[in-house]
C-alpha cells in the first residue's frame, strides 16, 4: 500500500471515536524509582498524596522505554515522547522534578499498587477491569485497536483463522484481553515488551502482530513492506493518567490539570512536537482528546 493511502486507512479507523468522557524543573531520568515501601502490612496498595509528592520534590512517573513515538529513551539516553512530552508539564506544574521509571505494559498496575510509581503516563487505554484496580483521570488521547501483517500475507480478517498461524500481543495489552475474550481459538505470542515483540515479528514468528492501531500503523509507516490489514479492531477507546486506587487528592489535581491545559490546547501542542513526524498534522484532531473532552475539537 502506498504511503498515502495510510492516511485513509487511519482517519477511517478513527472516525466516529466515542469514548469515556501532564516538567521544566530539572527532571531526573531514571529507569527505577526509590519510592519507599512496597506495600502496607495489611496488603493492601499504598500510595503517596498530593501534599507528600510536594514535600518530597519529586514525582515517580511511569513511562515506556521503547514506544516510540509515545515513550523511548533517545540515543543520548533521555527519555521522549507524547506521554513524557506531558509528564514533563505535569512535573513543572506541579513544582516538582519528575524521575522517569521504566515500565512494561504487564506491569503498570503493579506499579502503583506496590508504590513504585505514583502515576502512570505509559499509553495506558482505560477499561472497566482496570478502573477496578486503579484509578483514571480525564483522558487525552482516543485509541483503538488494529492488526499489522506482512505485504505479502496481508491479514484484513480474524474469521476463519488458520490454527497454524499465531498472532504476537504484548502481555497486559487490550489487544491480549480482547483477543482471548473475542478469538480464543487463535494462538498468541506474548512479549513483555515492544522491542522484543517488534524483533520477533520481523523475524518472521508470526503471522501478524495486534496492538493499539496508532503503534501498528506507525509500524508500518515506518517499515516497508508492512500493511495495517485490519485499521480498526472491537471499541473505540480513550487513553488517560493513572494513580492508585483511593488517592484523590493526585487524581483532583491532575483532572483539574488537564482541564487547565485544554485552555492552551497543550495536547495539541505536544502532538506536533511528538507524534507528527510519525502521523502527520491531518490526524491531530482524530488523535487528540483536549481538556479531557471526548470529540470537543
Amino acid at each position: 500500500m502506498k504511503k498515502f493511502e495510510w492516511k485513509s486507512v487511519l482517519a477511517l479507523a478513527l472516525t466516529g471515536v466515542l469514548a469515556l468522557g501532564l516538567t521544566a524543573c530539572g527532571s531526573s531520568d531514571s529507569k527505577t524509582a526509590d519510592a519507599g515501601s512496597a506495600a502496607a502490612s495489611d496488603g493492601k496498595a499504598v500510595y503517596r498524596t498530593l501534599d507528600e509528592i510536594k514535600e518530597s520534590g519529586t514525582i515517580n512517573i511511569g513511562v515506556f522505554s521503547d514506544k516510540n513515538p509515545f515513550g523511548y529513551v533517545d540515543e543520548n539516553g533521555e527519555y521522549q515522547g507524547y506521554d513524557v512530552y506531558y509528564a514533563r508539564r505535569l512535573g513543572e506544574d506541579l513544582g516538582v522534578d519528575v524521575n522517569f521509571v521504566s515500565t512494561e505494559a504487564a506491569n503498570r498496575i503493579e506499579y502503583l499498587q506496590t508504590r513504585k510509581v505514583d502515576v502512570i503516563l505509559a499509553n495506558f487505554t482505560v477499561t472497566p477491569e482496570r478502573a477496578e484496580e486503579v484509578d483514571f483521570a480525564s483522558p487525552y488521547m482516543n485509541v483503538s485497536l488494529g492488526v499489522v501483517s506482512k505485504d505479502d500475507n496481508v491479514i484484513t480478517s480474524l474469521d476463519n483463522w488458520n490454527a497454524d498461524d499465531s498472532i504476537i500481543v504484548i502481555s497486559g495489552t487490550t489487544a491480549e484481553t480482547y483477543l482471548i475474550a473475542n478469538y480464543p481459538d487463535i494462538p498468541l505470542q506474548k512479549f513483555d515488551s515492544y522491542a522484543t515483540a517488534k524483533e520477533a515479528f520481523e523475524n518472521g514468528t508470526s503471522v501478524a502482530w495486534a496492538n493499539d492501531n496508532t503503534e501498528v500503523i506507525a509500524f508500518a509507516l515506518q517499515n516497508e513492506g508492512y500493511t495495517v490489514g485490519i485499521p480498526s479492531l472491537g471499541s473505540a477507546d480513550t487513553i488517560a493518567p493513572a494513580v492508585s486506587k483511593g488517592n484523590t487528592t493526585l487524581l483532583d489535581w491532575i483532572n483539574d490539570e488537564i482541564a487547565a491545559l485544554g485552555e492552551e490546547n497543550f495536547f495539541h501542542a505536544d502532538y506536533e512536537a511528538t507524534l507528527a513526524d510519525t502521523y502527520g498534522l491531518d490526524y491531530e484532531d482524530s488523535l487528540v482528546v483536549e481538556g479531557g473532552k471526548v470529540n470537543a475539537q
